[in-house]
């Protein structure tokens, strides 16, 4: 897979503010560090993030969950939350957090500044660790998701490309980003996840296709409990060539939440990293511009380990299965090895009911898509005489973001915090600053 060029995106804000979200904290930075020790940063490309503005975050979100989010300054251990915080998803799985819109806005810019890469060519994937937050729904946080960044970023990315398919490997049903494009025919999605009674969200079944003119452009695959690195390869192999063919992306969105894997205490699936790997390398194998996002993952040290393992594999590295000695290896206990052991647990998915809900994806994606598979959704910017220049649009943008982005080498007075980034618990490991690139304004 040599032909794949592969940007990383950091930020040391970024890293900083993801790790204060709730749900996952320290996580971010546990997850540097490891690709930091295995040295995967001197095989990719590092693109520093810029935080989202107002006008990026409202391209999806509405104005009045962005001034609530404004209205948290300093949150206090004792702060209780209003009528009006639960009315924007700010409570019980969504607590408030002091500096809320900073805190979103790097989220989301991390993906956007991802997206940004793609655009411009810069690299053919593109990958924000920090990014995945797929149940944020437009007028407010659900799901330990503030903010949808993935939306924003298929938003930048359909700028350039006209059709886009997001793909979600998540444990949980991506509802917020299929909830953005239930009725669109420029962005399918596909979620492969645990569909059970009580199990959140809720949403996600065989026959939940989209609505009006999107119908038939999200998928769904509800699979039982403990499913199975087998389990999820028959289906991914079965379903997402299908998938690809009939709808013809331009590029592609992956959201790798971890939260599949075996022993995760928000999951109740028996992934190793062997099934995400597949899949991934399914995707890449199209060579299409490609965007990947991290999500859930409540077994940290697993997280870091799976998502580890998928930089490699898009930089081409093989990595030693013995974790490198770094400031957070006593985290990789008790075994100190890379791989994830699959758990004993009965996979509930038999084949006969796997084979079933391939057959009906398959059926719908020839009523649906079929006739409609040489259509091409037009990019349209107005030229002066008022008609549409579908050529010129991908100039302009172009244009106007090319100028934006710098080599950090370039910049006068570089702070040595970057490099400390790079330099936690190991002397050697120096970041060169001609490795770093810069979106300015």
């Amino acid at each position: 897979m040599n032909f794949i060029k592969c940007c990383y995106i950091w930020n040391e804000v970024l890293i900083e503010q993801c790790d204060r979200l709730p749900a996952v904290y320290g996580r971010a930075s546990l997850i540097h560090d490891l690709l930091v020790a295995y040295n995967l940063h001197k095989n990719i490309k590092i693109v520093k993030s810029s935080p989202a503005t107002y006008d990026d975050l409202r391209k999806f979100h509405s104005e009045l969950y962005l001034d609530h989010l404004k209205s948290f300054s300093v949150v206090d251990d004792d702060y209780i939350s209003t009528p009006q915080d639960e009315e924007y998803g700010i409570g019980y799985d969504c607590p408030p957090v002091s500096n809320m819109f900073d805190l979103v806005s790097n989220l989301a810019g991390g993906s956007i500044t991802a997206a940004k890469c793609l655009l411009l060519g810069i690299t053919n994937v593109a990958i924000n660790w920090c990014g995945g937050w797929h149940h944020a729904q437009r007028f407010g946080a659900e799901g330990f998701c503030y903010v949808n960044d993935i939306v924003l970023a298929i938003e930048t990315l359909k700028l350039k490309f006209s059709k886009i398919l997001y793909i979600d490997l998540d444990i949980h049903h991506g509802n917020g980003v299929q909830d953005a494009y239930n009725l669109s025919k420029s962005v399918f999605t596909l979620s492969f996840h645990k569909y059970e009674p009580g199990f959140y969200p809720g949403t996600g079944s065989l026959e939940d296709i989209g609505t009006l003119a999107g119908k038939g452009y999200t998928c769904n695959f509800p699979l039982h409990a403990c499913y199975s690195d087998d389990t999820l390869e028959y289906v991914f192999q079965a379903v997402f060539p299908a998938v690809y063919s009939q709808f013809a992306p331009d590029s592609i969105v992956v959201q790798c939440g971890a939260d599949a894997l075996a022993r995760d205490p928000n999951g109740g699936a028996a992934l190793t990293a062997r099934a995400y790997c597949t899949c991934v390398k399914m995707v890449l194998d199209k060579r299409k511009p490609t965007l990947l996002l991290g999500g859930g993952g409540y077994n940290h040290a697993n997280t870091a380990r799976l998502w580890s393992s998928i930089t490699a594999l898009v930089a081409g590295v093989e990595l030693d299965d013995n974790i490198p000695e770094h400031n957070n290896w006593i985290r990789y206990g008790p075994d100190y090895m890379l791989h994830i052991e699959p758990t004993l647990a009965r996979d509930l998915n038999q084949v006969t009911y796997l084979d079933a809900c391939i057959d009906t994806i398959k059926d719908n994606l020839k009523k649906y898509l079929e006739n409609n598979r040489t259509e091409k959704p037009r990019l349209e910017t107005k030229t002066g005489n008022n008609h549409t220049d579908v050529s010129m649009h991908g100039k302009l943008q172009d244009a106007n973001i090319k100028h934006r982005i710098i080599s950090k080498s370039a910049s006068s007075n570089s702070n040595d915090t970057e490099s400390k980034m790079f330099n936690k618990g190991n002397e050697a490991k120096r970041l060169n600053y001609n490795d770093v690139y810069d979106f300015v304004e």
